[in-house]
């Protein structure tokens, strides 16, 4: 899918489109030491937001406590897109969300249903990310390389773009 990297409104769409569709991805603070860790993503665009299950007692859920510098990263199903996700991680619990995204993905990981009392939610109110689109998949890819190995050029595979989103 191109997307014209001149046009915010269409990365921005593509961005939560993609983070729909993909849905996994690595989260992880900023300002910690911590591995970023695989998590499941449920995307709220209309309030900038995203939403993921885990458990009170990890490391990730305790530092976030009442807000950390965190960022997400997705990369789309095809490999044609990439992109770093940049807010504020904080806990919530709630049920509202809980419900809505309740799925017997989430259900595995907790054995005492939506009423497990270890069970929060993550929260990442999203200020801003940085994207990757690349162009023409994997032809496109082996062309450019030996394109540029036989010419001492860089390849040409894309487009990298700045959205502001909070």
């Amino acid at each position: 899918m191109s997307t014209d990297p001149n046009d915010k409104a269409a990365v921005e769409k593509r961005l939560w489109k993609e983070l729909d569709h993909t849905r996994f991805g690595m989260l992880g603070l900023t300002d910690s030491h911590q591995h970023f860790q695989p998590m499941t993503a449920f995307a709220e665009p209309e309030h900038g937001q995203i939403w993921f299950f885990t458990k009170d007692d990890t490391d990730l859920a305790k530092s976030a406590g009442g807000g950390a510098q965190a960022m997400f990263i997705v990369q789309a199903k095809d490999q044609d897109f990439q992109a770093c996700i940049g807010g504020v991680l904080s806990t919530a619990r709630d049920t509202a969300r809980i419900d809505k995204y309740w799925n017997p993905m989430v259900a595995a990981w907790f054995p005492d249903g939506k009423d497990d009392p270890s069970l929060t939610l993550l929260r990442l109110d999203a200020k801003d990310a940085e994207l990757w689109i690349s162009k023409g998949g994997a032809i496109r890819f082996a062309w450019e390389t030996a394109k540029a190995n036989l010419t001492d050029s860089t390849p040409d595979l894309g487009d990298k773009v700045h959205v502001n989103l909070g």
